[in-house]
């Protein structure tokens, strides 16, 4: 991968990083301003399923947070853009549509076949 495209997979993941933070900051502000307002038990549960909801969300994309932050060290330590089971590039295709994947298609497919296997047995 040359320096042209690890700048632009840099930039890319770095955007991406900075909306998953401007949104939950966003959900941390409302759930506080939120949290108090409803005084029917019934429109709070709700707001509450809501809310589950909306954290589960946020979780989810922290641990992705923390996959785009090893896609970063990747880039810096050159490895970023090569498969980690096998060490053949990953498609710019494949990284353009999952910038933090760490194994090729192929791979990554004999990896979820192998599992289906595990799960069934």
């Amino acid at each position: 991968m040359n320096l042209r495209q690890q700048a632009y997979f840099r930039d890319k993941l770095m955007r991406w990083k900075d909306a998953i933070l401007v949104d939950a900051a966003d959900t941390l502000s409302h759930l506080q301003v939120d949290s108090q307002r409803e005084a029917d038990a019934t429109d709070r549960a709700s707001s509450e399923t809501d809310w589950s909801i909306e954290l589960r969300t946020r979780d989810r994309q922290r641990k992705l947070v923390a996959k785009i932050d090893a896609a970063l060290r990747r880039i810096d330590e050159g490895e970023y853009g090569y498969c980690e089971v096998t060490g053949e590039p990953i498609s710019l295709g494949r990284l353009e549509a999952r910038p933090i994947a760490t194994m090729s298609l192929e791979a990554q497919e004999r990896h979820e076949r192998h599992e289906k296997v595990s799960r069934e047995e």
